[in-house]
């Protein structure tokens, strides 16, 4: 079991790596067929990233104070 929760942190770095590569920021659509809502949501949980309306559909984007 512990292997498959180190799996799931290792999505959630990884994920993080991504945006900060980004620019900050990549459209959610984009992230929901590479990693799953509960990596998401785990980095939302933590506060490291938050989801911003843009009008014309979601970005994920690293929270201003990380």
């Amino acid at each position: 079991m512990a292997k498959s929760t180190d799996n799931f942190e290792g999505r959630a770095k990884h994920l993080l790596r991504l945006l900060q590569l980004c620019g900050g920021c990549v459209p959610l659509h984009r992230l929901q067929f590479q990693f799953s809502d509960s990596v998401i949501q785990t980095l939302l949980d933590k506060e490291l990233v938050q989801v911003q309306n843009t009008g014309r559909g979601f970005l994920l984007e690293i929270a201003e104070d990380f």
